[in-house]
């Protein structure tokens, strides 16, 4: 199927993009058909949708396990959520977050605003370094300007949402907890040394399932919940399922989940420590 740069624009306006939103999206270039103009045609279509008061902003993550940190450049180090990901971040007009781990891309009048300070203030517990998903994170501003989240040929497996809703269900589940036991709490939370031994495990051939403590839950059984409650607007561009949902529905939704079923979707040792930081006494709201 051929796919042009108003195929993807309107697309995006199916599910509610309108001039001057916010839009981060996710991609499969290769499941839309022929894409006219290749990667560029699809970024085109969605700043066309926003307008030039619109931002457009894309996943540019750069570590994958096997880098040095101390590599990171964010002008230099290539994307590899996909082509169209590299294509963005490469561009003249596109603006880098400085962070090696969940570093995004945007273009558009507020890609300055939505990029800057990664990380500099407002840390969070994170299994990928405390900076990731900070409160001066774009992940954090994608969440407070309720931010267009869509996907494009993929599903909610490559959320990336998903895990500042983990740092912000470990950030809350601190909060409930008696203040006195707070710091041995967070202590017990994996970090990045523990991911960075568990990739090393890998490159020497040990194959044993990581034990994290950390609240990993399944995107994509996630996703159909989220699509299950009709917060998920669905479209086509090209032969590609366009899904779209708001920032704030989606994590607030996930949180509220999580907290009210931690058993159906956390496992252990996380479920242990979050029964230990908020106690089991009756569900809670978040």
């Amino acid at each position: 199927m051929r796919v042009t740069v108003e195929d993807v624009a309107a697309g995006a306006r199916s599910v509610g993009v309108q001039p001057g939103d916010t839009v981060m999206f996710h991609s499969s270039l290769s499941s839309m058909g022929h894409a006219v103009g290749g990667p560029n045609t699809v970024i085109e279509g969605f700043l066309r949708a926003v307008g030039p008061e619109g931002t457009v902003a894309v996943p540019t993550l750069w570590w994958n396990g096997t880098q040095d940190l101390a590599d990171w450049d964010p002008e230099t180090s290539p994307s590899y959520p996909g082509i169209i990901t590299e294509t963005f971040r490469q561009r003249p007009d596109s603006i880098r977050s400085n962070n090696p781990t969940h570093s995004i891309s945007a273009i558009g009048r507020r890609a300055a605003e939505l990029t800057a300070d990664h990380g500099k203030w407002g840390l969070r517990p994170c299994i990928y370094r405390d900076e990731a998903f900070a409160e001066a994170s774009p992940w954090e501003r994608l969440y407070q300007w309720n931010a267009h989240y869509c996907f494009i040929g993929v599903d909610f497996t490559v959320n990336t949402m998903g895990h500042y809703c983990q740092s912000r269900l470990v950030e809350w589940a601190l909060q409930q907890a008696p203040p006195e036991r707070r710091a041995e709490l967070d202590r017990r939370i994996s970090r990045w040394e523990d991911i960075q031994e568990y990739y090393e495990q890998r490159r020497r051939g040990l194959t044993d399932p990581p034990r994290f403590t950390w609240p990993n839950y399944n995107f994509q059984r996630m996703g159909q919940h989220l699509e299950s409650l009709g917060l998920v607007r669905l479209g086509k561009i090209g032969s590609a399922t366009l899904r779209a949902i708001y920032a704030r529905d989606m994590v607030d939704t996930i949180l509220a989940t999580l907290i009210a079923h931690p058993e159906e979707w956390l496992s252990e040792p996380f479920l242990s420590w979050w029964y230990d930081a908020v106690g089991r006494g009756e569900k809670r709201e978040s």
